[in-house]
């Protein structure tokens, strides 16, 4: 009996050379629209799918292969008698491989002139069906929806006549991955376009960037996947100058430190990241400067870290990073001279490329948490805030630069794991207290790393100070500006302690836990 083929593809790559290598093994090509031009225009014999239904295609095209004739020629099992003897009643020509791609629906959202009705238009129908039919049915038919996939068809076929139980399984289930896909991308456009805040299902699509060689330990297997629109600011779409593959914990720290920066676009800022916890930041006139304050930040916890600058590279400020040792360095582009700086007697040094201009759109994605049985799902903490908005709760006043210092100590809390404090003055952190399980504990911590450096310093609280010992710890240090959410029913004591020790304190309104 011919053995019968079914092609339909918008993806074209590839498509002239399998179809005129089956037809050499003498199977029949049922065909349709674009690529049946295609396959006749290289001569090779096609059957038109109004020959096989009897109906010609219709309405634009919307239907043309939903129909019995394919779909029974599909779905019929070869090993019950019924299934066949119903198919030769109604004179059905069984079909043994599917080769369909979809209408370009993820390529024509992402266009930027897309419109709503353009959108819709480009939702397969007939496609998702005819794949779904071929994959239930794989105990007989092969489908196949990735042309990468094409040669090894190709090579069972020419070995043995048809294709392996195990290859038609394999197959099939790349098919509902790639329909489920597909329809995730719909279902998640259709939700933004009428607005559903909270759907009753998640729909979540993710493409493979990346197999790793393990996660955050050895014996643990991880993968790392890419948004199926991407983001072009985030480290999946980032452009990799030099170094060794991205580790499962370097893309933690460096998802990290590309979030840090962001809150910093009016002067050139330099991050610098220890195990998601910023360990140096600084800001300057010029990207060099910015660096000596987030190196001068903590030169010992800068050691194997990740650095992100928001500013170009120059020859300069590469010749001062370059004898550090760095994990990674992220930043919007670097001048020629400075890449060979950097990449010299560095193979393993990971550089990075990044669309720091696209840094907006990248705040409007939610964040996702796993959890046992479940996920965890918010929007990003990026909330807009206007320092004068900000009450002064105490008698004293802050000064000009204590104002600065506070702006730039507030920025910067956000990112330190809570319990978090930190300590810095208008240019640069000081110390850091991150993690801790107790405030005051945190305090101590940042107070210890900053000591000998606090003429001038600031504090910053990500979340309010439960008890008063806190002020009464910071005042002890010398410190003599504090700025916090508020918010406790002891803020008074509080304020209290600080107004007792001379202290200027400013309430946001605003807590920035990040756990």
């Amino acid at each position: 009996m011919t053995k019968r083929a079914l092609i339909s593809v918008s993806d074209k790559n590839g498509i002239v050379e399998f179809a005129k290598e089956l037809n050499s093994f003498g199977w029949e090509i049922i065909s349709t629209g674009g690529t049946k031009v295609i396959l006749d225009q290289a001569g090779i014999p096609t059957i038109a799918i109004d020959d096989v239904t009897g109906f010609p295609e219709m309405m634009d095209g919307r239907v043309k292969t939903l129909h019995p004739k394919i779909h029974g020629g599909l779905l019929a099992r070869r090993d019950l008698d019924s299934h066949l003897q119903a198919a030769s009643d109604h004179e059905i020509d069984l079909i043994d491989l599917v080769v369909v791609n979809l209408y370009p629906f993820k390529e024509t959202i992402l266009r930027p002139d897309v419109t709503y009705d353009l959108a819709v238009e480009n939702i397969d129908i007939g496609g998702p069906s005819m794949l779904r039919s071929a994959a239930k049915n794989h105990a007989s038919v092969t489908v196949v929806v990735d042309p990468a996939d094409y040669p090894i068809v190709l090579g069972e076929i020419a070995e043995r006549g048809e294709t392996s139980y195990s290859t038609r399984q394999r197959l099939a289930a790349k098919v509902f991955r790639h329909t489920a896909a597909y329809d995730a991308l719909i279902a998640d456009y259709f939700t933004k376009q009428v607005g559903e805040e909270k759907p009753e299902k998640l729909t979540l699509t993710y493409d493979l960037n990346q197999p790793m060689r393990y996660g955050e330990n050895p014996q643990q297997n991880a993968d790392f996947y890419q948004n199926a629109l991407p983001t072009a600011y985030s480290i999946a779409t980032a452009k990799q100058l030099n170094g060794k593959e991205l580790s499962f914990n370097n893309i933690r720290d460096a998802d990290a430190a590309i979030r840090i920066i962001r809150d910093f676009k009016d002067r050139p800022t330099v991050v610098a990241l220890k195990h998601m916890n910023p360990c140096g930041i600084g800001q300057a006139d010029t990207i060099e400067n910015a660096w000596d304050y987030a190196y001068e930040a903590d030169p010992v916890s800068i050691f194997g870290g990740i650095v992100v600058l928001n500013r170009e590279v120059d020859a300069a400020t590469a010749e001062k990073m370059h004898p550090i040792f760095l994990e990674i360095i992220i930043a919007p582009s670097y001048s020629a001279e400075a890449l060979a700086i950097l990449t010299n007697k560095k193979k393993n040094l990971r550089i990075l490329e990044l669309a720091f201009d696209a840094q907006d759109a990248s705040e409007v994605e939610k964040e996702f948490t796993g959890v046992v049985g479940g996920l965890l799902v918010q929007n990003q903490d990026v909330v807009v805030e206007n320092p004068a908005d900000w009450p002064v709760v105490t008698e004293r006043q802050p000064s000009e630069q204590e104002w600065a210092a506070m702006e730039f100590a507030w920025k910067s809390s956000k990112y330190v794991k809570s319990n978090g404090i930190i300590i810095t003055n208008d240019k640069m952190t000081l110390g850091v207290g991150p993690g801790q399980t107790n405030r005051v504990a945190s305090v101590r911590i940042a107070i210890e790393q900053a000591k000998d450096r606090l003429d001038g310093a600031v504090l910053a609280s990500d979340a309010f100070f439960p008890f008063a010992d806190n002020v009464e710890e910071i005042a002890a240090a010398g410190i003599k500006a504090i700025i916090q959410p508020g918010g406790s029913v002891r803020d008074q004591d509080s304020i209290d302690m600080a107004n007792k020790y001379g202290l200027t304190m400013v309430f946001t309104g605003v807590r920035h836990f990040r756990h």
